[in-house]
């Protein structure tokens, strides 16, 4: 029943999901006491997150908890076949799992993956961005009625879910998980910072020392991107709309302009804003001749590659994921995986340790989900706290490392009014 390219890749993507799970601690202490428990035995899961080794990991972990898993990717781009292949064949000890997902997917072949996943009726859902709960809410209403509720993994997908409660349009409960300290705080941040600068190093081979990088949005994820191209030498100038955030990037050392002016001196361009729009026409005569765009943001929307397409006057595939625009008057700017997330179209997107902790929040976040079926209403839940608390304790064990606790007096300190 699965929709993948290749089964044969199946080794390839066995040994890269080896690799994976030898350093994900936290999401194997967690298969060894849901393999027992089985949370999710009865229960069917749709997942539409971004089908790498990390994924696949989860995946498992949530069918060793019980879960009759039916995969998805979440953007056309990042989609491994080598790992949806691993999944959808098994290796002897974890079953198949039904995969729709291709790498390079079509958008009608994209949307039509969603849907394949979704129609086997979910009990609980796993989203990266939005584009299931999107599809239920309009196309499949149908299966609302099985939902117990779902989980969110990116900025982006969160955005869409308070606009839909605030429209009173979410049916079923959701909770946030990349709203959790010990997501954005590590993934957002250090995972970010670190998969964007791998992908675009990896894509361009060139160097970072010297140059002028706009980084367009100071939230956790564009935090991460400035203090890791800081730290390879690159003169930082960060492009804001919330004065708050502006505020931070100046106290933190970076330059603070509007894109307007960022666009006469960037050497790179990174957009990680969640918003659309960020880099258009008129930034682009603006900018110099070699200029470098590329995005983080969960959508293709940052940069006006679309406007790039259709008023180009030539293009010229450079490398792999590298496209050159020339425009009227010979300028050429380039954009790399088109304008799709460079971590993962041009990269293997975050650690494997950063996804780790991640993935540990949302297989327990699933869990609460089961846990309390019937309980909840519909609505923007957060994490509970119990559970960021348990993944960050995981995870310093997992280090090696301890804390101190609170002595009963100190608690009573704490708690309390007085001196």
């Amino acid at each position: 029943m699965s929709e993948i390219r290749d089964k044969s890749l199946a080794a390839s993507g066995e040994r890269k999901i080896a690799w994976a799970r030898r350093n994900m601690p936290l999401l194997n202490s967690i298969e060894k006491e849901l393999s027992v428990t089985k949370p999710f035995k009865g229960l069917k899961v749709t997942l539409s997150v971004h089908m790498e080794a990390k994924t696949a990991s989860l995946c498992r972990v949530m069918q060793a908890a019980g879960a009759e898993m039916h995969v998805t990717g979440c953007n056309p781009l990042s989609t491994q076949d080598d790992v949806a292949a691993a999944l959808a064949v098994g290796n002897g000890h974890d079953g198949p799992i039904d995969v729709y997902a291709w790498h390079g997917a079509t958008t009608e072949e994209y949307e039509r993956h969603l849907t394949a996943a979704l129609e086997t009726g979910p009990n609980i859902i796993i989203d990266d961005g939005g584009d299931l709960v999107n599809l239920v809410h309009t196309k499949l209403t149908h299966l609302i009625p099985d939902i117990i509720g779902g989980c969110e993994e990116t900025t982006t997908g969160v955005m869409r879910l308070h606009a839909m409660a605030r429209d009173g349009l979410l049916k079923f409960p959701m909770i946030t998980v990349n709203n959790a300290q010990c997501k954005y705080l590590f993934d957002n941040r250090y995972g970010t910072g670190q998969s964007v600068w791998d992908g675009i190093n990896r894509t361009t081979n060139l160097i970072v020392a010297g140059k002028d990088v706009v980084v367009a949005g100071y939230g956790w994820c564009g935090k991460g991107i400035a203090m890791r191209g800081r730290g390879f030498g690159a003169r930082i100038i960060v492009t804001e709309v919330d004065p708050v955030k502006a505020l931070e990037a100046m106290m933190d050392g970076f330059e603070v302009m509007p894109m307007a002016e960022a666009a006469k001196r960037g050497d790179l361009f990174i957009t990680a804003t969640g918003c659309r729009d960020i880099i258009t026409e008129k930034h682009f005569g603006l900018m110099k001749d070699g200029a470098v765009m590329c995005n983080a943001g969960h959508f293709n929307v940052e940069v006006d590659v679309k406007y790039l397409e259709e008023h180009a006057v030539k293009k010229d595939p450079q490398k792999p994921n590298i496209m050159g625009y020339t425009l009227q008057g010979g300028k050429t700017l380039f954009v790399l995986a088109e304008g799709r997330l460079v971590n993962l179209a041009s990269g293997d997107g975050h650690p494997v340790e950063i996804m780790d902790m991640s993935f540990a929040i949302q297989a327990l976040s699933a869990k609460y989900l089961a846990d309390h079926r019937g309980t909840l209403s519909p609505g923007v839940i957060p994490v509970p706290e119990e559970i960021d608390t348990a993944v960050a304790i995981k995870k310093l064990s997992a280090c090696g490392l301890a804390i101190d606790t609170l002595t009963g007096e100190q608690k009573k300190y704490l708690g309390s009014w007085g001196v």
